[in-house]
């Protein structure tokens, strides 16, 4: 596929946006203390309440706004969304108290149409047979992000507990003006569709995804990759203080590693390996890597493990894109934004129940008498992911066609 000038602004866009988000990571814990939590397992739950927060405003108002931008384009939504990111992360910098930073996260996820919006627009300027690769683009441009994200985070963080929500309140204006003036409109009047009043019901939305044919397997491994991938950044600062003692930088730093790690996969070895083996075996070599890095997390006890297992979950971030590209396939242009806002949702209800499970599980397994095992929000979401690998064997292209 070929590098446009669009398709490197929109890559170029979600790598601030990474930036802004993952920028934040490494103070959570210290973040929690500033308003009032009395340690690490307590900041846990509190934070696992603002995640989940912010997921339920983005499952509400997500098939919304993909809707709004199937209406009247991706450019208006894309820009209002970067602008409300821009107010969010200012409230949350100026917040004292627990309640205002919990309601900046509840405006940051009703502007969480920046992935929704952006999914459309790549599915607008691609061709079907290239959307696995694209969708791993966007892999990458977050994981470039999380490269400088979180080691800016920890690094800032030596100058105030807030300066990193100041510093992405800055990089999201300035994307947002960037776009105003570069970005240009990627659907087409006639691929454009009505906005009704059944499209104010995220449930109804989802119901209507899941009719479409060949579309509710794709969805529901979405769903399920998507809690489990939310013990990454419910449980990683809490986990990495609580057993290895790390502070802000070291969590900075192996979030930086992580990202490496992620942009190097999606970017390079992607591409590559649905050349190859084509975007179901891809899928199927992801998923095992899933279950592998999620269980060696579990168990780890050292640092070096964690720098083992930390290239073979990198690896496992090639599934989402996969999945997101299936799906993308499965409906018309003038669908996109419907069915990618239905997967934001769907990754919402996620986001909303993941946190609140994860956390209280790590709550459980640290602050209570018994037994003590810190990694075990981890195998909870390998065994998750194990349980849809049979799903995910039904995605054979051979078996898609039987059922089409």
């Amino acid at each position: 596929m070929k590098l446009t000038g669009p398709f490197l602004f929109i890559l170029t866009t979600l790598m601030i946006d990474a930036i802004g988000i993952g920028i934040v990571f490494p103070i959570m814990p210290d973040l929690m203390d500033r308003v009032g939590a009395s340690g690490v397992a307590e900041g846990a739950l509190w934070g696992g309440i603002m995640m989940s927060a912010y997921a339920a405003a983005m499952f509400l108002f997500g098939p919304i706004v993909g809707s709004l931008s199937d209406a009247y384009g991706r450019r208006p939504i894309l820009i209002a969304a970067l602008a409300t990111l821009a107010i969010d992360y200012t409230i949350m910098a100026l917040a004292q108290t627990y309640w205002v930073l919990l309601m900046g996260r509840v405006i940051a996820g009703m502007a969480g149409a920046t992935y929704i919006t952006v999914t459309a627009y790549i599915s607008d300027i691609t061709k079907p047979d290239e959307r696995g690769v694209a969708f791993g683009m966007i892999g990458a441009a977050f994981g470039i992000g999380f490269v400088f994200g979180p080691a800016l985070g920890g690094i800032s963080s030596g100058l105030h507990v807030t300066a990193p929500f100041w510093i992405a309140a800055a990089l999201s204006a300035l994307n947002m003006v960037f776009g105003f003036f570069i970005l240009p409109e990627s659907l087409k009047k006639e691929n454009r569709r009505s906005f009704g009043r059944r499209d104010l019901n995220p449930f109804a939305s989802i119901v209507r995804a899941f009719v479409i044919p060949g579309l509710a397997i794709p969805l529901i491994c979405i769903f399920v990759f998507e809690f489990a991938n939310m013990v990454y950044p419910t449980i990683w600062a809490f986990w990495g203080r609580e057993v290895f003692g790390w502070g802000g930088f070291t969590i900075g730093l192996t979030l930086s590693a992580y990202g490496i790690l992620i942009a190097v996969v999606q970017a390079g070895l992607l591409p590559q390996m649905t050349k190859r083996l084509g975007d179901y075996r891809t899928l199927i070599f992801a998923s095992i890597a899933a279950v592998i890095a999620l269980a060696g997390f579990g168990f780890s006890t050292a640092a070096w493990a964690v720098a083992v297992v930390l290239p073979i979950a990198a690896l496992s971030d090639m599934a989402p894109p996969l999945l997101t590209a299936l799906a993308a396939n499965r409906v018309g242009d003038d669908q996109q934004g419907l069915v990618q806002g239905v997967i934001a949702s769907l990754s919402s209800v996620a986001a909303v129940a993941a946190p609140l499970v994860l956390t209280g599980v790590f709550e459980r397994f640290v602050n209570n008498e018994g037994v003590y095992f810190p990694g075990a929000p981890f195998l909870i979401a390998a065994f998750l992911t194990i349980a849809i690998i049979p799903l995910i064997l039904r995605l054979s292209p051979q078996k898609l066609a039987k059922r089409l």
